[in-house]
């Protein structure tokens, strides 16, 4: 019995030039894994030819089909979530003063509860060693599940909205290492007009290998997986990121040098505060991505 069978029609309101970054608009209750399953499992046809390839090109008028036999709650996002509750767990701590505390956030941890997120999450952690010291941590800024390194929490509303203020106004310089697929020729400022937003950041090469190059990245916007997203479409896409990169050379590559996720770390955070006092905070690089690193040498 057919469980999900949708046509969908490519119109200038709903346009991505990628398949698979269409798909994911349209099919938003879908896990995006779900989304790449689908794919590889010929699920999918354009203008009623089956496509497997999710950087396919589309084009206005271009009708898409998605037709899945089986049970559909296997594919959908999990809606349930749950309260925060207090978890000791190991800290890495950074630099703590009356403001806020700054953590080194290993890969592979959640900063917050979400949809479908059960396990502990790094908030739970703070929770527990802001109840024996005194303070509750608020998040005033993000780092994905699979990015490693700086994250800062604030220790009381008064302390968040200044925080918060500086991220807004960009009063906080972001600088993140990554390794990306190919050698740029040079240094380069990147920037994005996505509606009603401007995303821009700039790189540098650290240092290059035989097909993938270290980059230092200074983020000055803050989107979304803006880092991923704008060096993929620069042509240098994120070594390990099988969401905006290249999945089979992502393949080849983690079999060659153990990597296990994205390659990117936020390695550094520095800004003013409202009291004049300069804040910089560092993170070394993450040593499971240290290794990757030296089995290139």
């Amino acid at each position: 019995m057919i469980s999900i069978d949708r046509e969908l029609k490519v119109v200038k309101e709903n346009f991505y030039e990628r398949l698979d970054r269409f798909l994911r608009r349209e099919l938003s209750d879908l896990k995006l894994s779900s989304i790449y399953k689908l794919l590889r499992k010929g699920n999918v046809r354009v203008n009623g030819e089956r496509v497997k390839d999710g950087s396919s090109r589309l084009e206005i008028g271009d009708v898409v089909q998605v037709v899945f036999s089986g049970d559909p709650s296997r594919l959908k996002r999990l809606e349930e979530s749950r309260e925060l509750t207090p978890h000791e767990i190991p800290l890495v701590i950074l630099f703590e003063d009356d403001l806020m505390v700054a953590v080194d956030k290993p890969s592979g941890i959640s900063v917050h509860p979400g949809k479908g997120i059960q396990i502990v999450t790094l908030i739970e952690g703070l929770m527990a060693y802001g109840d024996a010291r005194g303070f509750v941590p608020r998040p005033v800024h993000r780092l994905d599940k699979h990015t490693s390194g700086v994250i800062v929490f604030a220790k009381s509303p008064e302390a968040a909205r200044e925080l918060s203020k500086l991220f807004r106004e960009r009063g906080v310089e972001k600088g993140y290492q990554t390794l990306v697929k190919g050698i740029p020729e040079k240094n380069r400022k990147l920037i994005s007009r996505r509606e009603k937003f401007v995303e821009s950041m700039a790189f540098e090469v650290e240092k290059s290998f035989e097909s993938v190059s270290l980059l230092w990245v200074d983020l000055f916007t803050g989107k979304k997986h803006q880092i991923r997203r704008q060096l993929s479409e620069a042509g240098y896409p994120v070594v390990g990121d099988d969401v905006y990169g290249d999945r089979a050379f992502n393949k080849d590559f983690k079999k060659i040098t153990g990597l296990k996720r994205y390659f990117l770390h936020c390695s550094r955070l520095s800004f003013t505060r409202e009291n004049g006092k300069r804040i910089e905070i560092a993170s070394e690089l993450a040593v499971d991505l240290q290794k990757v690193l030296a089995n290139l040498k």
